[in-house]
């Protein structure tokens, strides 16, 4: 590190958790972030602003006047650009040592099999179920960690999931691809605007503890927060042996 760097990562380095060595994998660290909304934001400006050293961002959407509400790394000025193009410039201006690369398309399975294959940790900020299924795969296949996030109306959660070990469930353990869950929308249900804020901050807490290699991680827990009445509930979970993904990956 630089002169510049342990200046701007001082107060990391004063931790004992993280010191010059956490600091040094962090700067050491490939995120990829799938998703640059309202999850993605408060994500990509902590992993950035941590000293994270590549941030690859991955959205085909464009910024809506209507995203602002929540979506912080966005301006309105931003309208009408690609999110992930106007989230890099954000992300320019916090810290510019951090590498940021964009794709502006769809997360397919092809394009995670690729990205995931390089990453130290993934973060999936989407809010469809096909998307955050093949992001899992793609994963497991690779073993890499995920995080994973989801909010609605006023409702949250946030998880941890870690196949390296290969003892600990994935994201289809939990929420199976041949069940049916609703998908909900927050352009039709609504969303508290903090709360995306709160859930894609602890993401970002979970991702740099994975890369850190510090604390213990939300894996085999799932984290649900009522921000109505600011209650958080914590379950254990476990893997499923007969899991149509990591079961079937390591038989």
């Amino acid at each position: 590190m630089n002169d510049q760097q342990l200046l701007r990562y001082s107060r990391h380095i004063l931790l004992d958790e993280i010191g010059i060595d956490g600091q040094a994998k962090l700067l050491a660290a490939h995120a990829v972030v799938i998703g640059a909304g309202g999850l993605g934001s408060p994500v990509a400006m902590y992993l950035a602003s941590a000293g994270i050293g590549k941030i690859t961002l991955v959205d085909h959407d464009v910024v809506d006047l209507t995203n602002l509400q929540r979506q912080i790394i966005h301006t309105t000025a931003s309208v009408g650009q690609h999110k992930a193009e106007s989230a890099k410039h954000t992300l320019a201006q916090i810290n510019p040592d951090t590498e940021v690369v964009t794709l502006c398309a769809r997360a397919d399975e092809a394009t995670l099999a690729s990205l995931v294959a390089n990453a130290s940790v993934v973060l999936d900020c989407t809010d469809n179920f096909a998307t955050r299924h093949a992001i899992n795969r793609a994963c497991v296949e690779a073993r890499v960690p995920l995080v994973s996030g989801a909010a609605i109306r006023m409702d949250g959660q946030v998880a941890v999931f870690d196949s390296r070990s290969g003892t600990t469930p994935c994201y289809a353990c939990l929420f199976p691809p041949d069940q049916h869950f609703e998908e909900e929308q927050c352009s039709t249900m609504g969303v508290f605007a903090p709360l995306v804020g709160i859930i894609g901050t602890m993401q970002a807490a979970e991702a740099l503890k994975i890369v850190a290699d510090l604390g213990e991680s939300l894996a085999q827990r799932l984290l649900l927060l009522d921000a109505k009445h600011m209650e958080w509930t914590s379950i254990r979970t476990k893997r499923n042996d007969d899991c149509v993904v990591c079961g079937q990956l390591s038989k």
